[in-house]
């Protein structure tokens, strides 16, 4: 058989037309309540999720906010330490003076990060902030006040670090 190639067979199929019939009332309200289902999923979801990345958010600020808070309360003992010498009679001038150096270039550093010492001696008891440790009966002055502080409490950034440790009056 000779075919030329020029002459090409091309089979017509003829194929029905399909119309689309518009849906039925049941069926387009069906749908619509399918898409506003859906649109209300996503709604919820995205809200979900931004109420999630501002958890995170606070939580990762809160976190770098007081990440050195444990490392200051590591601290603190040995600024205790350097309060305690100041108060010991020392032998050599020079000796206490660079002790109260060091004491005081450690506490305002502290006091840059954040660190803040709680107001107890004169001042109400207030159990959020003291530990008692003594109750001394007076016969003068207000009933539970602060008389004296045996450990200094501090306040890291606005929380409280440690309580302080503290003598209060007792009414006779």
């Amino acid at each position: 058989m000779n075919v030329d190639n020029n002459e090409t067979k091309t089979d017509e199929v003829s194929s029905p037309e399909v119309v689309a019939e518009p849906p039925s009332t049941s069926e387009y309200d069906a749908i619509k309540a399918e898409r506003d289902e859906v649109k209300e999923l996503l709604l919820r979801r995205q809200a979900e999720f931004d109420n999630f990345r501002k958890r995170t958010d606070r939580e990762r600020s809160e976190y770098l906010q007081y990440a050195g808070m444990e490392m200051v309360k590591d601290l603190l003992p040995i600024l205790d330490d350097f309060e305690r010498a100041l108060k010991t009679e020392c032998g050599s001038a020079e000796y206490a003076k660079g002790v109260e150096m060091i004491y005081s270039r450690m506490s305002e550093t502290l006091k840059k990060l954040g660190l803040e010492p709680v107001d107890a001696v004169g001042k109400p008891f207030d159990p959020h902030l003291h530990q008692a440790i003594e109750r001394v009966e007076t016969a003068e002055g207000e009933d539970n006040i602060v008389l004296g502080e045996f450990q200094r409490g501090y306040f890291f950034k606005g929380k409280l670090l440690r309580p302080s440790m503290v003598r209060v009056s007792v009414k006779q």
